[in-house]
């Protein structure tokens, strides 16, 4: 799908941003050349990270092609709804700031299988492990690369083979040099174009809907023209969207309703921003727990604003493929070209490079990010603890940068799956969803209370994906979104039921221990989550 050329002044801009990535890249890992390295300068930047590094990592680690092409796509398909994924996870941000990193920096870990060995024991460590690897191999890595290399295919025409090619040889270049150290300090470049060019091209196009009334009068047309796709809460039958197959599905079957702000997708936010490797790697790689918590909370006001960069153009390209507009270099079939099309629309010479700039921003920071997780868990749960327990600080690393590369490789066969998917963000969450109520139900339970055993834990571990393909199976039409919250409370009424006959009202002998001291969080913080939580009060209140 070969669109238009890319102009000599994008290439040139394209050519700044990639001549800073690098050479900070470069800087950081040279200058860290200077002294002996060991395993936790590469994997958690040897805990240097400040609050605007830890807050700006978060996002580049989470905006990527997935939300840029994927949620750009859901919001042609869904529209404002799919925003709650942004606008939850700000809310969530803070809950696990408050509540969940102090725990995890007192326990000065490097992942987050070692915590589960820390609470549990080394059984649940390593199955977590597993599912880990395997999760962010075969579904969050693939699917990165595979919408980015589309992305670079509708762009600039480059077969998407040889862009996937370029994109994982990029993202590898810095991180196999410098570790967590060169990407946490690459990503304020990352998120500044990103968020620099989305904003670009979110005001073109509604300048563009107002004709030529600017930024606010083009919302304002944008709600009368298409008001059902800015609704937060569906009900069934609202919206009707490509199911895959060349039929329509009902959108309430992504988002049902207040499931969205009262159901599983707290398990969804929970899950990713509180138990996951690849996110909480930055906040464990912080200076301190006041700057962990800052960071955090400087992410939760970036998320508040990705809407507008990764859902309203979406809606927009909705309203102008329906009346047949003729700025659109072509018709819209499958939502997931809808971003591509909108950079080849709307984006002139020099806009369009910073636009592309963001786009690959996104993609192989993100990259980036995923890929030092799976080094992390891969060298420090699994080699370390199987095949090499006297592994010197040199190995570990050396590991590390080999696990790097093989993930990418081993991610690049199933974009031929992915080919198949009109939304590759909803198979992302529903793929994620068979694994995520079994994990966030180990870490809670863990946690929070006192007397969760090892072989509770263990047994939530078996269970999880069980249970979760038999609702696939039995129930296809209760939402997925519903399913992982089914699944969850079985998996607790497990956890509990077997914790209780095992430890007879006793504490476990591995529960974690904490006092209100622990979860203290200074004024800066408060006053930052009390902006978040009123926000997205209005926001809701009015999109309801």
């Amino acid at each position: 799908m070969q669109l238009q050329n890319i102009d000599p002044l994008d290439i040139i801009v394209f050519c700044v941003y990639v001549a800073l990535v690098i050479g900070v890249a470069l800087y950081v890992s040279f200058k860290n050349n200077k002294k002996e390295r060991d395993s936790k300068d590469y994997f958690l930047a040897g805990n240097t990270l400040p609050w605007w590094a830890i807050g700006t990592s978060l996002i580049a680690a989470n905006i990527s092609a997935e939300q840029l092409i994927g949620m750009t796509g859901s919001g042609f398909a869904l529209g404002l709804g799919i925003a709650t994924y942004e606008w939850m996870a700000a809310a969530t941000l803070i809950v696990v700031a408050k509540f969940f990193v102090p725990i995890f920096l007192e326990k000065k870990i490097y992942t987050m299988p070692q915590f589960l060995e820390v609470r549990f024991d080394s059984r649940v460590r390593t199955s977590l492990a597993v599912f880990w690897l395997f999760l962010y191999v075969f579904v969050n890595l693939s699917s990165i690369i595979y919408l980015g290399a589309n992305a670079l295919h509708a762009v600039i025409g480059v077969d998407i083979w040889t862009a996937a090619i370029v994109i994982a040889l990029f993202s590898t270049i810095y991180t196999l040099s410098g570790g967590l150290m060169a990407v946490a300090w690459t990503d304020p470049i990352q998120v500044f174009f990103l968020i620099t060019g989305g904003l670009v091209t979110t005001y073109l196009a509604l300048n563009h809907l107002s004709g030529g009334d600017g930024f606010v009068a083009g919302l304002t047309e944008l709600y009368h023209r298409a008001p059902a796709k800015f609704n937060m809460i569906l009900e069934r039958g609202d919206i009707m969207i490509p199911d895959g197959k060349g039929g329509l599905k009902d959108a309430y079957m992504d988002l049902p309703g207040l499931s969205v702000l009262f159901g599983a997708m707290w398990i969804i936010n929970l899950n990713y921003w509180g138990c996951n490797q690849y996110i909480t790697q930055r906040a464990l790689a912080a200076k301190s727990l006041k700057e962990a918590q800052r960071g955090l909370a400087f992410a939760g006001y970036l998320k508040l604003l990705m809407p507008l960069i990764v859902v309203i153009p979406g809606i927009v390209a909705f309203v102008l493929n329906e009346s047949n507009d003729p700025i659109l270099v072509m018709g819209i079939g499958k939502p997931d070209e809808t971003y591509p099309i909108l950079l080849n629309s709307f984006l002139f010479p020099g806009v369009k490079g910073i636009a592309f700039a963001a786009l690959f921003a996104a993609i192989v920071g993100s990259i980036s990010s995923k890929t030092n997780s799976i080094a992390t868990i891969f060298t420090m749960d699994i080699y370390r603890q199987f095949i090499n327990k006297e592994a010197s600080e040199k190995q570990l690393i050396s590991t590390g940068r080999i696990a790097t590369a093989v993930s990418l490789v081993l991610a690049l066969p199933v974009l031929n799956v992915l080919k198949n998917f009109d939304q590759v963000f909803q198979y992302i969450q529903e793929y994620t969803g068979f694994v995520s109520p079994g994990i966030f139900c180990i870490f809670f339970f863990g946690l929070f209370w006192k007397k969760a055993t090892a072989n509770a834990a263990t047994w939530v571990a078996i269970l999880t994906l069980p249970v979760a393909i038999g609702f696939r199976f039995l129930t296809p039409d209760v939402p997925f979104i519903d399913r992982m919250g089914l699944t969850f409370l079985i998996l607790s009424a497990v956890m509990v039921g077997i914790s209780m006959m095992e430890s007879k009202g006793k504490e476990d002998a591995k529960a974690i221990q904490t006092s209100s001291s622990l979860f203290y969080t200074d004024p800066v913080f408060n006053v930052a989550a009390l902006g978040i939580f009123a926000a997205l009060g209005i926001l809701y209140y009015n999109f309801w």
